[in-house]
């Protein structure tokens, strides 16, 4: 899948921490989604690359012109099924959307789960997060009736899965 010129995803470095989570809280409170029980809560949001240095889990930024405008990564689900990963924290600020970025990010977190090993991809959003829920099913996610897994985002209330 061919990127947008001038745009570019890469692996997350430790320098990308501090602009990262602030992209990523930009985000999350335009969208209005609860400081408790979502991502917005996680203490990892200050030190991602931390949080994705470890096997079998691996986080992507999307930048222009030296500046970040979103990621997503891909990590053993948390306390879920052997084979099930989960899609992380996929936001991107505005100028970001419309693009194609959404997809290409997809296409590039669902590959490196595949050679990982995974045989499942798990995701939790909001219900307001609509064009998201687009990309996810256009990617084959199909809506869950429960969770899995123990994420501790209580206030996520729409639950996806696809087979890998």
């Amino acid at each position: 899948m061919l990127l947008p010129p001038s745009w570019n995803i890469r692996p997350i470095e430790k320098a990308d921490n501090k602009e990262l989570a602030i992209v990523l809280r930009e985000v999350l409170l335009e969208m209005g989604v609860p400081k408790k029980g979502t991502a917005y809560a996680d203490p990892e949001l200050d030190t991602m690359f931390e949080a994705y240095d470890f096997e079998k889990a691996c986080y992507w930024v999307v930048e222009k012109g030296g500046v970040l405008y979103g990621g997503a990564g891909i990590a053993k689900l948390n306390n879920g099924p052997l084979g099930v990963c989960e899609l992380q924290k996929m936001y991107f600020l505005p100028q970001a959307r419309g693009q194609g970025l959404g997809s290409a990010m997809m296409k590039i977190c669902l590959d490196t789960a595949v050679s990982f090993g995974f045989n499942k991809c798990y995701l939790e959003t909001m219900p307001n997060m609509s064009d998201a829920q687009k990309c996810y099913q256009k990617f084959g996610f199909l809506y869950l009736d429960s969770p899995m897994g123990n994420t501790g985002h209580f206030s996520c209330p729409v639950w996806m899965l696809k087979d890998l």
